[in-house]
């Protein structure tokens, strides 16, 4: 209270979000153990599960959860400050919008970003999630969103946790079914990005859609 949350160590703010230690260590203690299993690294603890953090010892259900919510709250708050552009003018600022959405994550995700004809974003969804080296994309699912939002401009994203950006061929089959399909409803796919760690490959700037 007198200096601050900036004042505190990565540890003394886990010890506070896990509130309490046990019977041989201090919640700080703890929360030092569960950095060191991270490497101290507070992406690479934002990748672990519940079940991998209960695998520490002296970490319950309760504080594993904890870990993990507050975890997602700051995930949120980084997206929330991106998504007030608004309006899409790059396929950098539909990036900086979806990839707090995607960071850290082991599995991949398919994300729309549903926008109006003037590019200004209605909604940003997570249309799927898979595994560690794919997802299912159904564009039907998709577009039955866009008429209930009336959206006219999509931007497909999804994530490759292996860090390699480059398009596989199903994500480049998956994005040219997708266009002609919204096409028949006159719905038009602005993009397709694929990020991967702290960057992304967009279709349309390589001229791919």
């Amino acid at each position: 209270m007198y200096h601050g949350v900036k004042s505190l160590s990565s540890a003394e703010l886990l010890a506070i979000i896990i509130g309490s230690g046990n019977r041989n260590q201090s919640a700080v203690e703890l929360s030092k153990a569960i950095l060191s299993h991270s490497n101290n690294d507070l992406n690479t603890l934002a990748k672990k599960s519940i079940h991998d953090l209960m695998k520490i010892k002296g970490i319950g259900e309760a504080k594993a959860i904890s870990i993990i919510s507050a975890l997602e709250l700051g995930r949120r708050q980084k997206a929330f400050q991106s998504k007030q552009k608004e309006k899409i003018t790059c396929s950098r600022d539909a990036f900086e919008i979806l990839f707090p959405y995607v960071e850290n994550l082991g599995h991949e995700e398919f994300w729309v970003l549903f926008m109006n004809r003037a590019n200004k974003v209605l909604e940003a969804k997570n249309v799927s999630s898979g595994g560690i080296t794919g997802t299912v994309f159904d564009i039907r699912l998709v577009l039955k969103d866009a008429l209930q939002l009336e959206a006219v401009n999509l931007i497909l994203c999804h994530n490759h946790p292996s860090g390699n950006l480059a398009p596989s061929q199903a994500d480049k089959d998956i994005t040219n079914r997708s266009k002609e399909a919204a096409k028949l409803m006159n719905i038009e796919i602005l993009d397709h990005i694929i990020i991967g760690e702290n960057s992304y490959f967009s279709f349309a700037d390589e001229s791919l859609i």
